[in-house]
């Protein structure tokens, strides 16, 4: 498997991706699919990967700032998506891991991420990877009829703060 930079024309692979997500129900409280402008609008340039494996693009990840304010500049929530044919098999560790890397490079000293409750796969990989829960928002939003919550994580650089 190899992760390298998500380009344009991966879209249409990552937008299925992001459907088999949706799909679940307890991945994002999207409920369509974005087009490759709104999406490459939403994200940052920087920071956002696939990962390959004989040709067969089985995640991607990506970064959303979390303010537009300078004094956050280094703060950025990360999103997360695995094909349906691949989770369970390293790929979403190797993503976040990957982009934890970068992210500090790029000067990120904070990585955020909002998980359903009910999403334990996604909450066990966060915090494999240095993520800590911060908070839970407790029925915060309603999708398909049923309410979630949403819990908070966090992961601070050890490059920017003293442990």
């Amino acid at each position: 498997m190899i992760i390298r930079p998500l380009l344009k024309e991966d879209y249409t692979h990552c937008a299925q991706i992001y459907q088999d997500g949706l799909d679940t129900g307890m991945a994002t409280f999207e409920t369509i699919v974005p087009d490759w402008v709104s999406w490459d609008v939403k994200f940052l340039k920087q920071c956002r990967f696939v990962a390959i494996k004989e040709e067969v693009i089985l995640g991607w990840v990506a970064l959303t700032p979390f303010s537009t304010r300078e004094v956050y500049k280094g703060v950025a929530e990360v999103t997360l998506y695995i094909s349906k044919i691949a989770r369970g098999k390293g790929i979403g560790r190797a993503l976040l891991m990957a982009i934890i890397k970068e992210s500090e490079r790029a000067g990120f000293w904070t990585l955020q991420a909002k998980i359903f409750a009910r999403n334990e796969a996604s909450i066990a990989l966060f915090q494999k990877c240095g993520f800590r829960i911060v908070g839970v928002r407790e029925k915060l939003a309603m999708r398909d009829g049923i309410w979630h919550d949403n819990v908070l994580f966090e992961r601070r650089s050890e490059l920017f703060y003293v442990v």
